[in-house]
Parts: C-alpha cells; structure tokens; sequence
C-alpha cells in the first residue's frame, strides 16, 4: 500500500512538514535560477525555458531584453531577428511566436505591465498556472507552489499525493504546507530534484531527507557512491559547481 495511504492525514502532513524544513535546511540558498530584473523579464524567461534548461535561457535573455526591453518592442520586433536570438533554446521559432504574442497581449490587455493576479495571468497566451506561480511568487512576493517535473515526481516518491494533474498535485501540497512556504518550497523542492533525486538513478545514500522518504532504496543507498551521483555540491560559503560525473 502507498504511504500516502498508510498513514493517517495528521502523520502525513507532520511527515511533509518535517521534509520542508529539512529542504530548508539544506537550501537555504534556493531560488529561482532564472536571471530576470523585472516581472516581464521573468515571464519571457519562463516561457523560454519550455524544453531546454535554466543555464541555457540565461545566456540568451541578456541580449533579447538589451534588443527589446519592455513589450511594446517585444511585441514588435522583427521575427527572423529574435528567432536568431533564441536559437540556442531549441523550437525557436514556436518560442519568437509565443513571445510576440504574449508581449502584444500583455501591452493590449495590461498597458504593458504584467498582471499580478493568478486570474489575470492564466489569460495571457502560453502562461498555464506554473508559469503564472513563478511570476507571482518570485516577482510579486504572492506564495504560489511551481508543479514542474521535478517537483510533482519527488512529492509522489514521497507519498505525499498519489496525483499527476499539476492542478491536483498543486492543491495537495497546499495542504499539507504553510501558503506562507509555498514559493520557497517550491525552489528548495526543485533544487533536491535536480541535484540529489534524480529522475533515473536517485542518490538515497546521499540524501539529507532519506530517513523520511517511503521511496528509500530506490537509487543508490551506499554513501560514497551515492555521493558520486550527486549533480551539484556545494563547499561551505561557495557557490554552486558541478560535480564530476553526475549522473542525472
């Protein structure tokens, strides 16, 4: 029987509220790992990063946003222009349309500024509700919960709902977690995902969460190779840096 099943609606939600604040204990340094200075920065960004990564997304938005800084000129720029822009993202030319659309929305509907309502910004073409959440939690200050792969796979291992819809999952996490947490889990959630559980091969012998995970043993359980597994690690007061041979 799944654990989520198993235990009782009171353990679940102290077990999911002992993971979180494990989470943030081991990132306290979390966010969002796209480079934006404004709420339009960051929506463009997001829409972006659709099929490709946040490392990727970065080296491109310098020079999209130096081309055309607020969505009047998004909205107008030439196409063969920005398509050459975003060429390294991948699906170029589906992400220069999405863009032109959504900054002429944006300058239609809002005199250019983006909306900082869920309900407004579920409108916008290309904007579902975890783009919206990264907008609003990280630009706005409002808590949203960012349902990406990462995130709904490591709340299913660990039992905390058995749900696939994003919409779903979104919701049930919200109710085991303070609204108060919910963008800062969301980071600290994705962070785990990329650098310890990986999708493929998670590194359970390594992982600061292990004795709370139902799902422990499915990846490597002995530490030292466990710890070869890890993506990222991070040395006292260092940034982040690769680590050699990472298996994601």
């Amino acid at each position: 029987m799944p654990a989520a099943r198993a235990e009782t609606p009171l353990a679940l939600t102290r077990r999911a509220r002992r993971i979180q604040r494990a989470l943030a204990e081991r990132y306290p340094y979390a966010h969002c790992e796209l480079d934006f200075e404004n709420p339009l920065q960051l929506l463009v960004a997001t829409v972006l990063s659709a099929q490709t990564t946040d490392v990727t997304v970065n080296k491109v938005t310098p020079t999209l946003f130096a081309r055309w800084p607020d969505a009047a000129a998004l909205a107008a720029a030439d196409r063969d222009e920005m398509e050459a822009v975003l060429r390294p993202t991948g699906f170029f030319r589906a992400k220069t349309n999405s863009v032109i659309n959504l900054a002429a929305a944006i300058l239609e509907r809002y005199d250019g500024e983006v909306p900082g309502r869920l309900a407004d910004l579920v409108t916008l073409p290309g904007v579902g509700r975890k783009t919206a959440n990264v907008v609003l939690g990280n630009a706005f200050g409002v808590p949203g919960i960012t349902v990406d792969t990462h995130f709904g796979r490591l709340v299913r291992r660990w039992g905390w709902t058995d749900e696939t819809d994003p919409v779903k999952v979104e919701h049930a996490v919200g109710d085991l977690i303070p609204r108060r947490d919910w963008t800062m889990l969301s980071h600290q959630v994705i962070f785990h995902g990329r650098r310890t559980c990986h999708a493929r091969r998670p590194a359970c012998g390594a992982c600061s969460i292990a004795s709370l995970c139902p799902s422990y043993g499915e990846g490597e359980t002995d530490p030292v190779a466990a710890a070869r597994l890890l993506k990222y690690e991070m040395a006292p007061g260092q940034p982040w840096a690769p680590q050699p041979g990472a298996d994601a």
